[in-house]
């Protein structure tokens, strides 16, 4: 799911009310119920906070509203906001002041609109600059900035480092669960977001296949009938009697073509079953033993993998394309690697998964193009032929088995695209002791 740019746009909007809030509170603390002494860093702060959300708001102004610079932006704004709310709170007494976890909304924002090791990095950020400042205040290597509550004693006492401890510990923990939890909510609103695409895609291709089949079939039917009656006419000439029979054949190899593309596109489930991968995978090299080439080193590692929830045929079916694109990059030789194991509690989705990849050594992908090789009629092999409906159709079909298909690339290294499958319920006692499913 690619970034709005309307993000960016939003924290500048939010930021307005953030600095007038930072003003009233301070004034608030400082003239109204007195706990903070010196108010002017932290005005000061706030009209740094209103200038630089200046600067930000006309660079949007002036530049275009693409993806990487969306990302680009916000990254820049959660940064100044953050050495803006550890300028604020160390001001105003960093280790008691309650303001300390607001450090968890820009977490939030970050695991939101940022992707890879952005939010992690802020994360990080955010430990070690307020980690640093509560070891420079323990170790009095920096001026303290109390705040002065009714209840606090004339002397301030030094600061317990057993309290400090928990309070960064707290903190950190904090900052930390809620970036791992934002940005895995993140991934999977972002996985179901391009299944959801791509379902809808090859919906509307297949109503747009069956209606071209459709107005093929019905022409095709009144030609044939057409073709009857010459052919009823010219029966004393064996020429022309050859020709008329040959028509007969192509306009019949038409209509069958025709039907075969409707039942395509007609919406139907796969019968789902026990399925043992290893079998798919021993089914499908035998298909492909004859099509690879001299130079091509075929390589299986088949692990003892639990029985998976799927269809045989149309997981041979996915694995056989995958494996002709495999050969497809690799027009110099290479290796292509089949492995099979179980993802065990590695797999965030389902517990105990069975994974299916499919490894080459050959040219890999472009990153550019990692995020649209699944999209129907996307290919990089036109001018070979290349449909571009080949891993569309490869992903609506694992989708429709209820699992996932993921790819790791990179220019250059070759390509590893990964089937996941949900792994099969537990026999029933009665059905125990029968076969598994067979695949010729």
């Amino acid at each position: 799911m690619k970034l709005p740019p309307e993000g960016a746009r939003w924290l500048v909007t939010l930021r307005w009310p953030a600095c007038a809030a930072v003003v009233l509170v301070t004034w608030l603390a400082s003239d109204v119920v007195e706990v903070l002494e010196n108010p002017w860093p932290l005005y000061l702060i706030a009209c740094a906070m209103a200038g630089y959300n200046t600067l930000f708001y006309l660079a949007q102004r002036d530049k275009s509203a693409g993806e990487g610079y969306v990302e680009r932006d916000i990254f820049l704004q959660v940064l100044f906001d953050l050495l803006a709310l550890t300028l604020l709170l160390y001001f105003a007494d960093l280790p008691r002041n309650p303001f300390l976890f607001y450090f968890v909304f820009h977490m939030i924002i970050a695991g939101m609109y940022l992707r890879g090791w952005a939010p992690y990095f802020f994360a990080a950020f955010a430990t070690v600059l307020v980690g640093g400042v509560m070891v420079l205040l323990y170790l009095g290597w920096l001026p303290a900035h109390p705040l002065r509550f009714p209840s606090d004693p004339p002397q301030m006492p030094p600061l317990d480092g057993l309290d400090l401890a928990g309070v960064f510990l707290a903190f950190a923990s904090a900052l930390w669960l809620t970036t791992y939890f934002t940005t895995s909510i993140r991934r999977y609103v972002d996985r179901a977001h391009a299944e959801i695409r791509q379902k809808e895609k090859m919906l509307g291709i297949g109503q747009l296949v069956a209606g071209i089949a459709h107005q093929i079939a019905n022409p095709l039917d009144g030609i044939q009938n057409c073709l009857r009656r010459i052919g009823e006419e010219v029966g004393d000439d064996p020429h022309l009697s050859e020709y008329v029979q040959l028509m007969g054949e192509a306009l019949q190899r038409i209509e069958q073509t025709a039907k075969r593309v409707q039942a395509f596109a007609r919406p139907r489930g796969v019968a789902l079953e026990r399925t043992d991968v290893n079998q798919a995978v021993e089914a499908t090299l035998e298909v492909l033993g004859p099509l690879h080439g001299r130079n091509i080193r075929v390589r299986k590692e088949l692990g003892n993998v639990p029985p998976v929830q799927g269809d045989p045929y149309t997981l041979q079916e996915v694995l056989f394309n995958l494996c002709t694109n495999a050969l497809y990059a690799m027009p110099n030789g290479g290796t292509l690697a089949l492995r099979t194991y179980a993802l065990g509690s590695k797999d965030e989705d389902q517990m105990g998964s069975v994974a299916i990849d499919v490894s080459d050594t050959g040219v890999g992908i472009p990153r550019v193009n990692l995020e649209r090789i699944f999209e129907p009629f996307f290919t990089t092999r036109a001018q070979n032929g290349g449909t571009g409906l080949g891993l569309s159709l490869c992903r609506m079909l694992i989708s429709e088995m209820g699992g996932r298909i993921e790819v790791r690339s990179a220019l250059g290294q070759g390509a590893t695209f990964t089937v996941i499958l949900n792994p099969a319920p537990p026999l029933p006692e009665s059905a125990a002791e029968k076969k598994p499913t067979t695949m010729g």
